[in-house]
């Protein structure tokens, strides 16, 4: 079962630890645990995982560093049904980019908007201390991998890294909460938690780094913000 993004809102309500973060560990799996326990008596949603295009793996993680060039028609991707996006969005720096973007590869322009307001807040020019690079953070062997050969410039990086979350979305369902979290932590560790769905996922939450289960949440209330 996948958790309805716009219901990620309650997280704001929970006790704040500092401003980037949605919470105590505890706190975290307590509101998701009430959401997931409303949507109970809901019908499972069917799943089907796409193959990923020519040279794609998840072998190595976040950083796809067994990725060599990949040349994907848009017809490579489709979009995922479960995610529910309206379409209507905040308008925001890089708008055509990212419209572009998401419509090519089947993902919701809000969930792009929400990871590049995590990620980097919209500063083209951004580096992590880990080296991560540009308005959606690629690691370098990540942008070789999508065929971003400067992480700094903001179409390549914009088209890159949502080109990784369809990828993702496909390897996991459309199971937000997991994409997210692969996003951030990579999707092997995450593959390797043995769970196919979100509230799976929430149940151990605490085998998350806290990080990550941070991110979750700032992206999801990130998204809501930007979702008309």
């Amino acid at each position: 079962m996948q958790i309805d993004p716009i219901s990620w809102k309650s997280l704001t309500d929970a006790p704040q630890v500092n401003t980037n973060s949605i919470g105590t560990t505890t706190g975290f799996v307590d509101v998701l645990s009430s959401m997931l326990a409303e949507e109970s008596a809901s019908q499972p949603v069917e799943r089907s995982i796409t193959q990923l295009a020519p040279g794609v793996t998840f072998k190595d993680g976040l950083l796809w560093q067994q990725l060599g060039a990949v040349e994907e028609s848009p017809s490579s991707f489709t979009s995922v049904e479960q995610l529910n996006d309206t379409g209507a969005t905040k308008p925001t720096t890089f708008e055509d980019l990212i419209t572009t973007a998401g419509d090519r590869y089947g993902v919701p322009v809000s969930l792009i908007k929400a990871v590049i307001d995590a990620e980097s807040s919209f500063n083209p020019n951004a580096v992590s201390s880990a080296g991560a690079k540009g308005l959606m953070q690629l690691m370098d062997g990540t942008a070789r991998g999508l065929g971003v050969n400067n992480p700094f410039d903001p179409a390549q990086n914009i088209e890159g890294g949502t080109k990784y979350l369809s990828n993702l979305i496909q390897r996991f369902g459309g199971e937000i909460a997991m994409v997210l979290a692969a996003y951030n932590a990579g999707p092997t560790r995450i593959a390797g938690m043995g769970v196919s769905t979100d509230e799976e996922l929430m149940s151990v939450a605490q085998q998350l780094p806290k990080e990550t289960q941070e991110y979750i949440g700032k992206v999801m209330n990130a998204r809501s913000k930007y979702t008309l």
